[in-house]
Parts: structure tokens; C-alpha cells; sequence
């Protein structure tokens, strides 16, 4: 391999990480926009900063420092930095695949401890607003009602309750469309290994490339 072809390798990971920064930049932008406009984490009483758009931003946080290092990394042709993008890919890899054993292992207590915080912010729905907003925004827009269905709720029914008897609850809702796009997840989960496996693996090779490149420049 010479220096042409380091040259493409280089180009080729810096415009992949590129890629990555700017879709970190949209999962932040969006998990910024649902902090501002968006109160579902008041249904987690227990967990109240367990928000989907906490998380949102953590998560687009850490890909556009690891997709800035890797930018960095490939155009300079530093060597520190394209082994710190291999060793954080590498640790992200590692929790991925860690979470989803941890997942699997304990799915029936975390399904226990989800249904349990809904059924608990259900009781606060009458003298809480946020509360109530975040209900209400969930049922309308799953078009669901409660935890398990209406009977979850004491008195009247609210309005943004579906119209009908066998309106399903809105975790069991939730369950349902988890199971039945698996699949789709699954194959999405494999991409995205399969993608961070792809830049560990092209890091790997233009560190070791530079290092042969100096060599043969006397470097």
C-alpha cells in the first residue's frame, strides 16, 4: 500500500466520520428540542432525568466527539488520535453489546419497574400538569389509554383516551410494536456494529500505514 492509496484510506475516514458528526449533531439537536418542548420524564417519578431527550443528548454527545476524533485523526494523520477513536469505538462496542446481554438477561424486572413508574404517575395525573400533559400526549399520539388499558384509570376516563372498549393499554401497545419490528431492530443494531467494527478497522489500518509510510521515508 503506498501513498496513494493512504491518501484514499485517509479521505475515506475522515468524510465517514464527517458523516457521523453531522448525524451527532441532529440526535443532539433533536434530544435538545424534546428537553425544551417535551415533559415525559415526569411519568419515571423515581427517575425523572431518565428522559428520552437526556438521553438523546448523551448519546449525540459522544458520537460527535469520537466522529470529531477520528476526523482529526485521519486528515492530520495523527497517530494519537486515530488510536483514541479506536479505543473509545472499541469501549462503545464492548456497552452495546454488554447492554443488550443485560437487557435480555433482566427484561421481565425492567418490564416490572416501567409498567410499576406508569402505574405510579398515573395517581399523579389529577394534580400534576406536567404529568397529565405527558399522558396526554402519549395516548393521543399512540392512540392507547393507561398502562394496561382504560381500567387503569379511577374515575372518569381522560379525554385523550381512544373512543371504544378494547382499546389497548399504552405499555402493552408499546410491547406489541417492539416485538413486532424485532426484526428491524435487530437488523439496525447489526448495521450500526457492523459500521463501528468497519471504522475501528480502517483507524487500525492507516495507523499502522503511517507508521510504514514514515518508515519508508526515513522518517
Amino acid at each position: 500500500m503506498g501513498i496513494s492509496s493512504l491518501k484514499l484510506l485517509k479521505y475515506v475516514l475522515f468524510f465517514f466520520n464527517l458523516l457521523f458528526w453531522l448525524c451527532g449533531c441532529c440526535i443532539l439537536g433533536f434530544g435538545i428540542y424534546l428537553l425544551v418542548h417535551n415533559d415525559f420524564g415526569v411519568l419515571f417519578h423515581k427517575l425523572p432525568s431518565l428522559t428520552l431527550g437526556n438521553v438523546l443528548v448523551i448519546v449525540g454527545s459522544i458520537i460527535m466527539v469520537v466522529a470529531f476524533l477520528g476526523c482529526m485523526g485521519s486528515i492530520k494523520e495523527n497517530k494519537c488520535l486515530l488510536m483514541s477513536f479506536f479505543v473509545l469505538l472499541l469501549i462503545i462496542l464492548l456497552a452495546e453489546v454488554i447492554l443488550a446481554i443485560l437487557l435480555f438477561v433482566y427484561e421481565s424486572k425492567l418490564n416490572g419497574y416501567v409498567a410499576e413508574g406508569l402505574t405510579d404517575s398515573i395517581h399523579r395525573y389529577h394534580t400534576d400538569n406536567s404529568t397529565k400533559a405527558a399522558w396526554d400526549s402519549i395516548q393521543s399520539f399512540l392512540q392507547c389509554c393507561g398502562v394496561n388499558g382504560t381500567s387503569d384509570w379511577t374515575g372518569k376516563v381522560p379525554d385523550s383516551c381512544p373512543a371504544g372498549q378494547q382499546v389497548k393499554g399504552c405499555f402493552v401497545k408499546a410491547k406489541l410494536w417492539f416485538h413486532s419490528n424485532f426484526l428491524y431492530i435487530g437488523i439496525i443494531t447489526i448495521c450500526v456494529c457492523v459500521v463501528q467494527v468497519l471504522g475501528m478497522s480502517f483507524a487500525l489500518t492507516l495507523n499502522c500505514q503511517i507508521d510504514k509510510t514514515s518508515q519508508v521515508l526515513g522518517l
